[in-house]
Parts: C-alpha cells; sequence; structure tokens
C-alpha cells in the first residue's frame, strides 16, 4: 500500500472530472482506494486499449439484465473513463470484501454467477470443418512430440551412472506424467470424434480472469464481479481451465470441492458432451510439469539452482496428481450419468 501527496494530485486531478474532492487515498498497485467528500470509491487504471472491449462486454451484460458486476461510474460529461498519462481511470464504488461466509458457499456463488454471465452471452458461431481439424491436428502434434522428448529424456537419464537430484525425481515421477499425457490425447481424439461434424461452437462472454478475489460480497450478501478488463467471447473453458488449473496447484489434496464448484455451475450452464471431453482432455494435460522439465533440461547444472528445480518439479507433480483426481471423479460422474440415461431410454423403449 502506498499514500504520498504526489499520488493524491495526480488522483485529485483525475476526481475532479467526477466533481470529487479527495480527501486522500490508499493505492494497491493500479487500484486506489480514494476517500472523498461523497464516500469511498475505487480508481482502477488500465492500459486505453483495453478499453473499447471491455466497455463493450460489460455493456452488453448490462443490456442482457445482468447486474452483479461493480457499477462503473461514468463523468457528468459521459465518459466511462479518465485518460491520463497514457492510462485509463475508470470509477467505482469501493467494495469490502466480506470473508465471513463459508468458503465453500462463496465459490459456489460465484460458480453460480459465472454461469449466468455465461447464460445471457452464450452465442453459436460457425467453424469451418478444416479450421477445426487444423487445430486438431496441430495440438496431437505438439503433444506426441512432447511425449517423444519425455521417453528420449528419461533414457538419457537412466544411462548415467549419476542422475542429478532433479533426474532422479523425474525418472520416479515419469510413469505418472506420460499416462496423463495419453490420457488428454485420448479424450481430445475422443472430442475430435464427437465435434468434427459440428458447425458450430458455442461461445460465451468470459470473465477472463476468473478468481474468488475478483468476487465480492456486499453487505447484504450479494456477489459482484470486479477486474473485468480480460473479458472476452470464446469458449466457457476460457474460464473454467486457468481457475482449476490454479487451484489445483497446491499441496496434494483430494479436491472434491472443485467436483462439487463444477457441476454447481453445470446446474446453470450444462455443459455439451463434447465440450466436457475438451475440458477434461485440457485439464489432464500435465503442461507445467513439462515446462520444467524442458527448461531444466535446456541449461547447464548448477548446484545453486538445483534445490529450486526439484522443489518446482514436486509441486509441479502435486499439481498434476491433484488434477488426475478432479478429472476422475468428473469421469465417473459422466459414466453414471450416461448410464442412467441409457436406462431411462431402454425403460421407455421397452
Amino acid at each position: 500500500m502506498e499514500r504520498s501527496e504526489n499520488n493524491t494530485a495526480v488522483i485529485q486531478e483525475i476526481m475532479n472530472q467526477y466533481q470529487l474532492h479527495v480527501h486522500y487515498s490508499e493505492s494497491f498497485g493500479r487500484l486506489h482506494k480514494v476517500y472523498t467528500d461523497q464516500g469511498v470509491y475505487a480508481l482502477k487504471a488500465i492500459a486505453p486499449e483495453h478499453t473499447m472491449d471491455f466497455i463493450k462486454h460489460v455493456q452488453r451484460l448490462y443490456q442482457r439484465g445482468y447486474n452483479r458486476l461493480v457499477p462503473i461510474y461514468i463523468t457528468p460529461d459521459g465518459r466511462y473513463g479518465v485518460l491520463y498519462n497514457r492510462m485509463l481511470y475508470y470509477l467505482m464504488p469501493w467494495l469490502s470484501n466480506d470473508e465471513t461466509g463459508e468458503r465453500n458457499e462463496k465459490h459456489k456463488q460465484m460458480f453460480r454467477e459465472l454461469a449466468r454471465i455465461h447464460t445471457l452471452t452464450a452465442k453459436e458461431m460457425e467453424v469451418e470443418k478444416e479450421e477445426r481439424e487444423i487445430h486438431y491436428e496441430k495440438t496431437v502434434d505438439a503433444w506426441k512430440k512432447q511425449q517423444e522428448f519425455l521417453e528420449e529424456y528419461v533414457e538419457q537419464c537412466e544411462r548415467k551412472w549419476y542422475m542429478s537430484p532433479f533426474e532422479l525425481w523425474f525418472c520416479s515421477y515419469y510413469s505418472d506424467v506420460s499416462q496423463a499425457i495419453s490420457f488428454s490425447l485420448r479424450k481430445f481424439e475422443e472430442w475430435y470424434e464427437e465435434s468434427k461434424e459440428i458447425e458450430k461452437v458455442r461461445t460465451v462472454i468470459t470473465h477472463g480472469k476468473l478468481s474468488i478475489k475478483h468476487f465480492l460480497l456486499n453487505e447484504s450478501g450479494a456477489g459482484y464481479f470486479i477486474n473485468f478488463e480480460n473479458a472476452r467471447v470464446v469458449p466457457q473453458h476460457f474460464d473454467l481451465l486457468p481457475f482449476f488449473v490454479k487451484y489445483c496447484n497446491t499441496y496434494p489434496i483430494r479436491c472434491d470441492e472443485c467436483v462439487e464448484w463444477l457441476y454447481h455451475y453445470c446446474k446453470f450452464y450444462p455443459m455439451k458432451n463434447e465440450e466436457m471431453i475438451l475440458f477434461t482432455s485440457y485439464l489432464a494435460y500435465p503442461a507445467n510439469f513439462l515446462q520444467t522439465v524442458e527448461t531444466y533440461n535446456k541449461k547447464k547444472y548448477d548446484v545453486k539452482t538445483e534445490y529450486r528445480y526439484v522443489n518446482q518439479l514436486q509441486r509441479n507433480y502435486w499439481q498434476l496428481k491433484n488434477t488426475e483426481y478432479f478429472v476422475m471423479k468428473i469421469e465417473e460422474i459422466e459414466r453414471q450419468k450416461k448410464a442412467a440415461k441409457q436406462a431411462a431410454e431402454n425403460q421407455a423403449n421397452g
């Protein structure tokens, strides 16, 4: 947190455009908590090139009746922000983040609101079969090359008389990582077979940086999204994947709450079969583990950085196992759903 007279002077100059007088302010990076003669506000700076899409997406949500975004105040002359020193500043009410509630319930509330955004903005867009085929072939080729790299690297390590600590840990993890890649490839091929004749793909307005830190509760318990500058029109997994990948990037856990949150989201915005298959394919892929191995392989051995790489590899492996548990739970639930549907159809036909 920063406070300075120079900073306050700059903020006062910007707040003059809103006809507000600043008493003082606190800065948290690009976000400023501004105390004025008419209350407390949040003033945020963003790059001007993001402005048009950001405003367009927010306006579209308002037009669809969605009001669970922290409102953006316009200046008296009708502008959504103030350009100052090559940054655009926009003004919002300051909402205190109420953390008194139960963590699991707040996450469920966030995913319900995310599903509402996706439902209100869902739109099918045409996609060329050739475009889908190119994406499929490029992805499969890239994943198979990384699998080949791992096979070559484990053989290279096992030929050594003395492995480094990193190489020793890598060899012990190799089997699980190879299986994860094989699973991702299998699901990706399944997705392609399921979707190759479908000429449309569902898109939504995504939040773009989904995090519980960007979902605030007001005093009455209503939830509001903030930090919407990265919103864009893409399939829904662009919101779901980064959140769950990051959430699984921790010490070993059985992430049953992840399963609960995903299917709570699906209650309000059900995923199509091909969407769920693609989601699990991407989710299972051990991208962070592979990146660490590739980075280590390119450097010269250095005892000073060895511990850091070993620690990173271990964290990547924990993430892989946490994700594996999550994905297997999804697979189990989807199998049960298909079996129940088939049984219902058989009963109806019988």
